[in-house]
């Protein structure tokens, strides 16, 4: 028989029932049913450890955790937290962080408000909380509160939700990351935060996606990362009237379609949508980047670690594409989009698909298939004009190898020094034209200043601005000239 009560630890155990021996015999015996009581609940469904109560922590008040983290020094009149320290009071403190402090509750009635009235954000993760209405009996007390981190807890349900609205009256900003929650779930919960407008559940187990009816409309900014989404469901959350900011990276999404707007057109979804981030998914399908172009209000977007990729298997290639197919984006994988790499995209976008646009019809109307995959490209032509033939490129001609362009660099400032010609590729950055041009002059390449001009529109010349970027990228083509100067 066992001669202490022995707990179940919280952290591995997973609806593992507890059979007791008890001293009294006509309490029965432990026959292997499952007669006793269910301590917890977690992840894993059978696996569990035994842990005897003096090896337990059942945690701290929040005023205990408070007073541990941050020492007051009454003498010198300041605080000192991990080695930083501050002549405020903790009655002026702003942000409290108890992130693994074991708090379970609030503590005496009423002393939160006079402890630390001033806080706006609160830091609570990885804690001991068990139920919303403990985390209500704290926040209830924080008048000014406006971020609420919770991460890394199991949070009970609270069976009047609307019931600890006016405990988070004034919260915009909460995380939930890594609470096993479901969708429902926060949904069920999500009366209690009238006013929020920042929402980070990552890491959770949401798959499901529902509409949210009279809840989270006041939602800005939502971070589903890392959440094993069903996609289909995506578009019960495309409603939200004020959602700028949505992060699905992670979720295995591979395809998105807003199919009440046509080719080219604008959906209804998401309708105040600009910053969207797709990183680390299975997106592979220029298909999807068209639909994403439909989207009216979207000017970041982030799409790294995808299986996006052009014919030539070139990154810089598939950027050019991404680019030219969403013609309102003004920053691309967290760089910002200048108006001459745009410029160049989209006249790459043109020569590069122009054989096919001639042999669908050419003109205003081609054939609906390919306006269909290049929703854009009248649009383009609108913009710059149709490309003429002898510019069109074939698929070939964007493999590396044969992308070799003969141009000529003349010196405008010093007439004594002859013209050079030189067959470079298309690839090569400016930064690397620069360090050629200081092998042949002598001339500090920090010092060279560089220009443009194309028998096509003569007497224009085309700043050379960027050390980064390709020749490509400037549309430099066979036969230009690269006007050379120096300070």
């Amino acid at each position: 028989m066992w001669s202490d009560v022995l707990l179940l630890h919280p952290e591995l155990t997973a609806g593992l029932w507890l059979g007791v021996e008890w001293d009294n015999p006509e309490r029965g015996k432990h026959d292997g049913s499952h007669d006793g009581v269910q301590f917890f609940t977690c992840r894993h469904p059978k696996g569990g450890s035994f842990v005897r109560p003096g090896k337990v922590s059942f945690g701290v008040d929040y005023l205990t955790a408070v007073e541990q983290k941050y020492v007051y020094d009454t003498e010198k009149n300041y605080i000192e937290w991990e080695g930083w320290s501050s002549k405020l009071s903790i009655q002026m403190l702003t942000s409290v962080l108890l992130g693994g402090c074991e708090v379970h509750g609030p503590g005496l009635d009423g002393q939160i408000r006079k402890t630390t009235p001033q806080v706006k954000w609160l830091d609570l993760s990885k804690t001991l909380m068990s139920r919303w209405e403990d985390v209500a009996s704290v926040t209830r007390q924080l008048d000014h509160l406006e971020g609420l981190q919770l991460s890394s807890n199991r949070l009970r349900l609270s069976s009047e939700p609307s019931a600890h609205g006016e405990a988070f009256l004034r919260l915009k900003t909460l995380a939930l990351n890594s609470c096993d929650l479901t969708w429902p779930q926060i949904l069920e919960c999500a009366p209690m935060w009238p006013q929020l407008e920042v929402l980070s559940v990552e890491g959770n187990n949401i798959t499901e996606l529902q509409r949210p009816e009279g809840v989270l409309q006041t939602l800005k900014t939502l971070s589903l990362c890392e959440n094993p989404l069903n996609q289909d469901t995506l578009l019960q959350i495309a409603a939200l009237p004020r959602l700028e900011e949505l992060n699905l990276s992670k979720t295995g999404l591979t395809e998105l379609r807003f199919e009440d707007a046509a080719p080219g057109s604008v959906t209804a979804m998401f309708p105040a949508l600009r910053n969207l981030y797709l990183d680390h998914n299975s997106i592979s399908e220029w298909s999807v980047v068209d639909e994403l172009a439909k989207l009216p209000s979207l000017l970041k977007l982030s799409c790294l670690s995808n299986r996006l990729a052009s014919k030539d298997g070139n990154p810089q290639t598939a950027t050019q594409l991404l680019i030219a197919k969403m013609g309102r984006l003004v920053v691309l994988n967290r760089c910002e989009i200048h108006p001459d790499e745009r410029r160049g995209a989209e006249l790459d976008y043109l020569k590069m698909f122009g054989e096919e646009w001639l042999k669908a019809g050419g003109g205003r109307q081609p054939d609906s298939q390919f306006t269909h995959q290049h929703p854009r490209y009248l649009t383009l032509i609108d913009k710059y004009g149709a490309p003429e033939e002898g510019e069109l490129k074939k698929p070939e001609e964007f493999a590396l190898k044969n992308e070799l362009l003969k141009i000529l660099f003349v010196f405008p400032e010093d007439a004594d020094r002859k013209s050079i010609e030189k067959k470079l590729p298309a690839s090569m950055v400016i930064q690397k034209v620069k360090g050629l041009l200081y092998r042949l002059l002598k001339i500090p390449a920090v010092e060279l200043k560089l220009t443009y001009t194309s028998p096509k529109m003569e007497g224009t010349e085309f700043e050379i601005d960027n050390d980064l970027k390709s020749l490509r990228f400037y549309s430099i083509e066979d036969g230009d000239r690269v006007l050379v100067r120096w300070s």
